[in-house]
């Protein structure tokens, strides 16, 4: 049915707007006030029309003002078709001028309103096959309204001037709206009972229960508004009449046959179901289950909780919102997506349920949005907008304005073990990087460029991505001295660390043979050599990292390797740094190749005209570089090894009470510096949210002090705080997590090293920065990321050694191993394996 209102019965009103659209005149629009929820048409008509304003901008302002449709009579058709989208507009036509609708105007709307004195099915019908899948409605001129037999005829889509419809017993002149539904009806069950499916207003798509309704408990609905259902058992049945978990029914509706309805209702009380849960299928799930959980903390959130800082501190939400809606534009691939997505979600909601907006409201908004034909234009204000990027930029545009993003706190992401689930804590683990089978997949195109064309398309690469153009790619000695002219400052640091690492390295060096007899006769050994060529990745872009260059070139200068090839990104002058420069002649570096990314490492691998190929690939790198490392050692054209995986910078601190907020920040921060990938994470032990948020000051406060500011506002917004109760999950959950470098800032921190499993190199105590380690403490950083410490070792001297073994067994010694052998291979099938020994065993028989 479709009620006409011809009068204003605010009764009778909010009736209607449970069971069906309104078609209201436009005339009445001014002073109308619909009921919450309602749907309504527009009924448009000459005397309603403003002579001064073109039919097309009236339409569009009632469609835009939230008209489901707008109903024209065919003197308007003519100059809408084509303008508006069909399924927008109704044709009002009399059954006398049927035949004047021509073929283009009934493919403009979406059905006709059909005005006729009587109402006949037959010729309704038949106007309906013209009109083929559009909707017909018939407005019968009589004063009586159809009859519930006529109604049920199924052929015909009533509409119902207001007038005829009463709440009260129906009469020739007036039928009563629930008997006008009701008639649209049809069960086939025998106990003439209605499928009924419960949906939840609030949480749209959320099913509560499924129930039965008769044509009384309908009836009830309609008139009271409230949920009234048939139990098979007990009769009618009143929700909520003894617990108390009534429902408010908002719009009752027929399935596509009529023979089954949805009630979406407000449900009050603990919830539909008897277990006092708001669904019988389970609780709610996904946002609906934030909005509860979130209504839950806006009426009882602890004082100097997260949350209830959140609906405090205005600011703080404002700044998350905008931080969460960077990470999102930033995410690269699904799972990322997902994340950033969901953490946006969260503060979006706290941000709506702090302002009493439910996602009901929400959901309303964009229908209302939808329901609109007028559109703006969508471009991004101006302070959000960017510049258009060069063809073939690989750069991601910053997301907010330079004195939004400055203004913002430097904030990491915060989650609690105790309050997260399984699959959920899998996500903490993950790092925030691409997939390495994309990432390959990406530098495969750039490796097979070098492997094919040399010299030649490794100069295009370096002049396409570190945008230099050089002549020649590879300095070999002697460099000259203007090459490495750095400050006495600097060359003495160096020289400092260049002893500590040589000292720590020489140590781990294996320079004796290793000798054992096995059983008498039988002598088994094992002796190290050097690997002859190596190539050491040392990164550039962002930042100078002679450091590198030492923690590679020592232990390749201590290990005795022949050749030394050290890959560096060219400076914008296409030189490279002094300070880089001086640590290859202090490690006799052999030669230097002035390029960096995936581009170096095909280099490296497969050798051009001049860049000599390597046996083995060391050092850090960008997902670039670590992708290229992981295709090449995979290719058996290029006979090379690697380090490891090594790729973005990364650091877990396990932080308990007697931990300086600072002295944490600092280490933080120190990681986060090295580039916009790398990820920084703080494991706290029993740390309230006051705690937490001195050391969040700090990181804040520090991060604006440092001249990579920028760098860490965009590594840092990828990183982890996450809360654990004990020393034994903390360091559980960094044992999952293996971190590159861990740092311990805990009570008795040197007893908790005999617990850790997975890490590059730890660092115990308060006063051991992990900077010392990254430069001049003696220990190695070329460390395993990604996770990969679970399965490498950093770099060590033993990483430029191989292992040779070798055996020697005596006339004796065979002649008791040789049967033993002789039993195996032929165990095996292997005939000649026995035979070699036992040729040897009838020798030594004959002879004796």
């Amino acid at each position: 049915m479709l009620p006409l209102l011809d009068n204003t019965d605010d009764g009778l009103l909010i009736v209607l707007a449970r069971i069906a659209p309104i078609l209201v005149p436009a005339l009445h629009l001014p002073s109308l006030s619909l009921p919450p929820h309602s749907s309504y048409y527009v009924l448009a008509d000459d005397a309603s029309a403003d002579h001064h304003q073109p039919h097309l901008e009236q339409v569009t302002s009632w469609l835009d003002s939230g008209a489901e449709k707008v109903v024209v009579p065919l003197s308007w058709a003519t100059e809408l078709v084509g303008s508006l989208q069909a399924n927008r507009l109704l044709l009002l036509i009399d059954v006398e001028n049927v035949s004047a609708v021509t073929d283009k105007l009934r493919g403009a709307v979406s059905g006709v309103l059909l005005k006729t004195p009587s109402v006949d099915p037959d010729l309704v019908s038949s106007i309906s096959r013209f009109f083929s899948g559009s909707d017909v409605y018939v407005l019968s001129t009589s004063s009586s309204p159809p009859s519930p037999s006529t109604i049920r005829d199924g052929r015909v889509k009533h509409v119902f001037p207001t007038a005829q419809l009463t709440v009260s017993d129906s009469s020739e002149t007036q039928i009563n709206v629930a008997d006008a539904f009701l008639a649209t009806l049809k069960s086939d069950r025998p106990d003439g009972l209605f499928p009924t499916v419960v949906s939840s207003w609030p949480h749209q798509g959320k099913s509560l229960g499924l129930v039965y309704s008769s044509t009384e408990s309908i009836r009830e609905s309609i008139l009271t508004g409230k949920g009234v259902y048939q139990s098979r058992k007990h009769g009618l049945w009143r929700k909520g009449e003894t617990s108390g978990a009534t429902q408010d029914v908002v719009r009752i509706t027929l399935d596509c046959d009529a023979d089954s309805l949805e009630f979406s209702v407000v449900q009050h009380g603990a919830g539909f179901c008897h277990l006092e849960r708001m669904s019988c299928f389970g609780h709610l799930t996904g946002l609906s289950a934030l909005e509860a959980t979130l209504k839950s903390r806006l009426e009882s959130a602890p004082e100097g909780s997260y949350t209830r800082r959140l609906f405090n501190d205005g600011d703080l939400l404002r700044s998350k919102i905008m931080e969460e809606a960077e990470e999102l534009c930033n995410a690269q691939n699904k799972d990322d997506v997902a994340f950033e997505a969901a953490d946006l979600l969260y503060f979006v909601l706290t941000r709506c349920v702090a302002a009493g907006v439910s996602l009901s409201d929400i959901e309303q908004s964009l229908d209302r949005k939808a329901k609109k034909v007028t559109r703006r234009p969508g471009n991004a204000k101006p302070q959000w907008s960017v510049p258009p990027q060069k063809p073939g930029s690989t750069q991601n545009p910053p997301v907010q304005p330079a004195e939004i993003s400055v203004n913002a706190l430097i904030r990491m992401r915060t989650a609690d073990l105790a309050l997260i689930l399984s699959s959920d804590r899998a996500e903490l683990l993950k790092r925030p990087v691409l997939k390495s089978d994309v990432m390959i997949s990406k530098v495969k195109p750039i490796v097979d460029a070098v492997r094919k064309g040399g010299d030649t398309a490794l100069l295009e690469l370096t002049a396409k991505f570190d945008k230099v153009k050089l002549s020649s790619l590879v300095l070999r000695p002697p460099y000259s001295e203007e090459s490495m002219a750095i400050d006495g400052e600097v060359s003495k640091a160096i020289d400092i660390a260049y002893a500590n690492i040589r000292k720590f390295h020489e140590a781990q060096a294996e320079r004796t043979t290793l000798v054992v007899e096995t059983m008498p006769g039988v002598q088994c050994s094992r002796f190290a050599r050097p690997i002859a060529r190596v190539g050491l990745y040392v990164p550039g872009g962002t930042a100078i990292l002679p450091s590198t260059a030492l923690m590679l070139g020592i232990p390749a200068q201590v290990a005795g390797c022949k050749e030394i090839v050290l890959a560096t990104p060219p400076r914008a002058d296409g030189t490279v740094s002094p300070e880089v420069m001086y640590v290859a002649k202090l490690v006799g570096a052999s030669a230097i190749l002035m390029a960096g990314g995936g581009q170096a490492i095909a280099a490296l691998a497969y050798g051009t005209e001049t860049v000599p190929k390597v046996d083995k690939i060391f050092g850090p790198g960008n997902q670039w570089v670590t992708a290229a490392k992981m295709l090449v050692q995979n290719d058996t054209d290029a006979l090379v090894s690697i380090d490891m995986p090594a790729g973005p910078s990364e650091v877990l601190v396990i932080a308990d009470h007697t931990a300086n907020p600072a002295f944490v920040a600092a280490d933080l921060l120190s990681q986060a510096e090295h580039g916009v990938d790398s990820q920084v994470v703080l494991v706290t032990v029993s740390l309230n949210d006051e705690q937490i948020s001195k050391i969040e000051d700090e990181v804040d406060k520090q991060a604006r002090e440092l001249s990579r500011v920028d760098i860490v506002r965009e590594s840092i917004k990828k990183s982890l705080i996450v809360k654990t109760a004990t020393v034994e999950e903390a360091v559980a959950f960094s044992n999952d997590y293996a971190p590159e470098h861990l740092i311990l800032h805990l009570d008795k921190a040197p007893k908790v090293v005999s617990a850790i499993d997975n890490a590059g190199s730890v660092f115990v105590g308060a006063y051991t920065p992990e900077s010392c380690g990254d430069y001049a403490s003696g220990t190695n950083h070329t460390l395993p990321t990604n996770g990969y410490a679970r399965q490498f070792s950093g770099v060590n001297t033993q990483s430029f050694q191989k292992f040779i073994t070798s055996q020697e067994i005596t006339p004796e010694g065979l002649q008791k191993l040789g049967p033993v052998v002789a039993t195996l291979a032929d165990c095996e099938g292997l005939q000649a394996h026995a035979n070699a020994v036992r040729i040897r065993l009838r020798k030594r028989s004959s002879i004796e």
